[in-house]
């Protein structure tokens, strides 16, 4: 799925323009290094999302249980149409130069068969009610081939370390990035209220020294 900038551009001008507070809002949180995105925006974002394929994710609704996200889709598992919902808190970000690590706590997981005549095997599971949806990362944990950027998974807990992804660990200018941004910056948490998903950044200035010098050698080498 490619999104279209001007698009993008159109939809952030239309928002601001209805809702001009958020540009004083948003003055406000980065004077304490602290970012609010809109849920409309990724309520926009999701829009675009379902209409990108057969496979991508239908009725996407989001919304907000503070401090948690709450989603809402319908999927496509294997043949059988799903609707579910589960909240959503991410309780850890850990940047370093080969590491994107990210922890999501899954809460009120709910699945539900939305056609009623399937007989697949996942509606046949689901409908048994045999799955313990509380801890869903139990049930990651015996998922035979899983993805390698799921790193650890227990109870209601899911590791994930993007950088396992192939395209994200092989591209170098992501490495640089992050070689630059982790001794001087880190995520502290990140949270909604009412209308916003808030991510509230760790300044290290120690680490300036460190991220200048990766800097100066980036510059130096790509000037060669």
């Amino acid at each position: 799925m490619k999104l279209d900038p001007r698009a993008m551009v159109k939809a952030a001008v239309g928002y601001v323009r209805k809702n001009p507070d958020e540009v004083v809002r948003a003055a406000v949180n980065a004077t304490g290094l602290r970012f609010g995105v809109p849920l409309a925006s990724l309520r926009w974002l999701a829009s675009q999302v379902q209409g990108s394929g057969k496979k991508a994710p239908k009725d996407v609704e989001i919304a907000s249980v503070p401090p948690a996200l709450k989603l809402s889709a319908t999927v496509d598992a294997m043949g059988t149409p799903i609707r579910a919902t589960a909240s959503i808190k991410i309780d850890e970000v850990t940047i370093a130069p080969d590491t994107l690590r990210i922890g999501v706590r899954l809460r009120d997981v709910k699945l539900q068969v939305t056609d009623d005549n399937a007989e697949s095997p996942v509606a046949t599971l689901i409908k048994s009610g045999a799955l313990d949806l509380s801890k869903p990362g139990n049930l990651v944990k015996f998922i035979p081939k899983k993805p390698p950027m799921i790193v650890e998974s227990d109870g209601d807990r899911i590791v994930l370390d993007l950088m396992k992804i192939p395209k994200l660990a092989g591209d170098p200018r992501v490495k640089k990035i992050l070689g630059i941004l982790s001794p001087v910056l880190g995520i502290r948490s990140i949270e909604t209220d009412k209308d916003h998903l808030y991510v509230k950044l760790r300044a290290s200035p120690a680490g300036l020294p460190e991220a200048i010098a990766k800097v100066k050698d980036i510059v130096t080498n790509g000037a060669r």
